[in-house]
Order: structure tokens, then C-alpha cells, then sequence
């Protein structure tokens, strides 16, 4: 193993190169399947006849297609309809419908993990269903989806690194220009790959954690405020004549 030329200054700085584009890969995909599984997530749980069910048929399906093959479909098959993209936007459709099917999911589940009794008592003080979704229902649910949320978009990031296939310059497709000098610097440019992944990761489980413990609080706190307190009577004595 030849660390000297792995680590040498171009190489080290080709590497960072292909994962500060990974990063940028991962960022506009994150905002574009956010907004889409926010959007997609909220029809499903409204229950709109027609559209909420087709709706649900597509979210189904782009979840059991594999992340690869929508890559290749957007990058070779919609050319051949007239839709050519470059191997960035390639990646970042086939990333942004592939995530948004699954943001889709855990947001229509944040939604309906809102209590019914605070939807019935919005709705009963007169605001409409949209107002009562918007208001209500949507902030809190979104509170509670933070973590799997963070947890879907290290999924997300960690995705990224199938776009080698299509030639994009992300991190591992630069790592391989890398170990193509030989095989001595095989193991320490796939250690320096590693250790950039697991980085973000960590940083962002962690973050995920700790919002997830953050939540949990919240949720005790708000129970034992709603719980109402047992009065305490004192027991009845009685006096022997």
C-alpha cells in the first residue's frame, strides 16, 4: 500500500472534488424529493377520490423498482423520447422520484399518526379541512417526521455513489480514476472514500437521534400535561358515640 501517492496533494484534492459534487448532488435532489413526497404524502392522506389512489399506484411502484434502473431509464431511455438530460440531472431525477416515493410514505404516516381529537376540535371551532391540515395537522406531523426524514436522506446521500455507472464525477467515480495509478493505491483512496461517507452520516444520525430524543420529551411533556391530576380526598372519619 502506497499512501504517499494516494494522499498526494492532486489526489487527495480530485477526491474532495468528487464529494463536494456528491454533496451538491445529494442537496438538489434532498429540496426537489422533499417537496414532491410533501406534495404526493399529503394527497395520499387526504384520501382524494381517483387521484389518491393512482397516486398511491405510482408511489408503490417507484418503490419497488430499483434505484439503478430509474437512473438508467432517465440517462439512455428518455433520450430515445426526446427528453436528453446531462449524467447531473439524469441522477437528479431518478434520485428525486425514487426518495420522494419514500418521503411520500413517511409523510403520509406522520399525518395519520396526529391525534384525531385534535383534528376533530380544530375542525369543530370552525376551520375548514385545509385550514385544519395546514394549521394542525401538517406542523405537527412534520415535527415527528424529522427523524426518519434525516434517515431517508442518508439513505439518499449514500444513493449518490450509483450515478458512477453513468459517468458523473461524483466521489467514487473520481476514487476509481484514483486506483486506476495501481493497485497500491487501491486500499488507502477507498479508506479516504469511506472515511468522507461516513463523516456526513454520522454527523447527520446523530443529528437524527437527537431529534428524535428531543421529540420523545415532547410528546411525555405534552402527555402529562393532558393528563388531568387525580383529586386526592381525605378519608371520612367517622366519630363513635
Amino acid at each position: 500500500m502506497d499512501f504517499s501517492q494516494a494522499y498526494s496533494v492532486h489526489n487527495v484534492q480530485f477526491v474532495i472534488e468528487g464529494f463536494l459534487y456528491t454533496l451538491l448532488l445529494a442537496a438538489v435532489a434532498i429540496v426537489f424529493s422533499f417537496i414532491l413526497g410533501v406534495a404526493l404524502g399529503v394527497v395520499r392522506y387526504s384520501h382524494i377520490p381517483i387521484v389518491s389512489p393512482v397516486i398511491g399506484l405510482i408511489v408503490e411502484t417507484l418503490r419497488n423498482l430499483p434505484l439503478l434502473l430509474l437512473i438508467f431509464f432517465t440517462y439512455f431511455a428518455l433520450p430515445q423520447v426526446g427528453l436528453k438530460m446531462s449524467p447531473f440531472w439524469a441522477a437528479v431525477t431518478a434520485l428525486t422520484l425514487f426518495e420522494a416515493a419514500m418521503i411520500c410514505e413517511i409523510v403520509r404516516s406522520g399525518l395519520a399518526s396526529v391525534n384525531k381529537g385534535i383534528v376533530e376540535a380544530s375542525q369543530s371551532s370552525g376551520m375548514t379541512r385545509i385550514q385544519t391540515l395546514r394549521c394542525v395537522t401538517l406542523p405537527i406531523g412534520l415535527r415527528r417526521m424529522v427523524p426518519p426524514l434525516v434517515s431517508q436522506f442518508i439513505s439518499l446521500l449514500k444513493d449518490t455513489s450509483l450515478a458512477v455507472i453513468i459517468a458523473l464525477p461524483e466521489l467514487m467515480h473520481n476514487a476509481q480514476i484514483v486506483m486506476g495509478q495501481g493497485n497500491s493505491v487501491v486500499f488507502p483512496t477507498l479508506f479516504l472514500a469511506a472515511l468522507l461517507y461516513f463523516i456526513v452520516n454520522y454527523s447527520l444520525s446523530r443529528f437524527s437521534r437527537r431529534l428524535e430524543s428531543q421529540e420523545g420529551k415532547h410528546r411525555g411533556v405534552s402527555r402529562g400535561r393532558n393528563t388531568p391530576k387525580a383529586r386526592i380526598t381525605p378519608p371520612s372519619t367517622s366519630v363513635k358515640s
